[in-house]
């Protein structure tokens, strides 16, 4: 009966929290030892979720773009914060529709552009939107990639003389699919394997692609244990139009500190930023969840 009630009590008045923590490591160390440096957590701001952040250094200064989720706002919104302070955050425009759920802002540079692929499933569309460059928070629609579903956590990568764009569809765990373009704001072609056949482990995107030594990696989430548990690294052994081969390298366990979760990472040369759940109470959460289920 006790552990009933606390079951119970527990439902009602507690909820994940996510925040945002930097390390100070580069890429290569992160592949050579297989596991992330100590990681710095934020002061965290007064809102549910600060998560799926990219970072990007623009100017000598540091910027990251991340979803932040208030339960009494109900949808998620793209933010943006200067030297990992959120005292800074400011609120992206551009993206349309904006009054459905906002997550997972990818951000990829081409030669002199920042682009920005921010999550709009709800849009049945995969967006390229170019970062005005006098004003980072503006976004400005390019093209639409990609249409016809919900697609979820779309991440891109040039790699091999091709644009590469993995993305996965909302609810469907096992579906991997892969585009490929000449250019980022090209035509681009569903890969002929599409789609793609993959556990669960690896198939929704968790931040930003890269490569190291001559190698792509994908991280991945991993949601064995629960949602967001921890990020699954992925080598591409082989990438072309008809084939794909890949395996897993290692696993990245969440912190101490945010201890439920950990379920994103993006880059910068020698940043890494993640994310990081833990649990919190609070005695209004029984409301705040009911409205959030309200508006959304």
């Amino acid at each position: 009966m006790f552990k009933k009630m606390t079951r119970l009590l527990s439902k009602l008045f507690t909820a994940d929290k996510w925040n945002i923590g930097v390390v100070d490591q580069s890429i290569e160390d992160l592949v050579a030892n297989k596991k992330l440096s100590a990681v710095n957590w934020l002061k965290e701001d007064n809102v549910d979720y600060a998560a799926d952040p990219f970072v990007v250094k623009d100017r000598n200064k540091i910027k990251i773009y991340y979803e932040e989720l208030n339960f009494w706002h109900g949808k998620g919104k793209i933010m943006m914060i200067e030297n990992f302070d959120f005292k800074t955050k400011k609120n992206i425009s551009g993206i349309t529709p904006s009054q459905i759920h906002l997550s997972y802002p990818y951000l990829i540079r081409d030669d002199e552009n920042l682009f920005c692929i921010p999550e709009t499933s709800e849009s049945l569309e995969i967006g390229l939107y170019k970062v005005d460059d006098n004003n980072p928070a503006k976004l400005k629609k390019q093209k639409i990639l990609v249409g016809g579903k919900q697609f979820v956590d779309s991440s891109i990568i040039f790699h091999s003389g091709k644009y590469w764009l993995f993305t996965s569809i909302s609810g469907i765990s096992n579906q991997l699919y892969i585009y490929y373009s000449n250019h980022i704001d090209g035509d681009y072609q569903a890969h002929e394997l599409n789609p793609i056949k993959v556990k669960k482990e690896a198939c929704r995107g968790a931040g930003s692609l890269f490569t190291s030594k001559g190698f792509m990696y994908r991280p991945t989430q991993n949601p064995s244990n629960c949602y967001g548990g921890s990020i699954q690294i992925n080598k591409i052994k082989i990438l072309t139009e008809s084939h794909y081969q890949t395996e897993v390298i290692f696993e990245i366990l969440p912190d101490k500190e945010y201890s439920k979760g950990i379920h994103h990472i993006s880059f910068t040369a020698d940043k890494i930023v993640v994310d990081g759940k833990r649990k919190v109470f609070e005695f209004t959460m029984p409301i705040k969840k009911m409205v959030r289920k309200i508006r959304t």
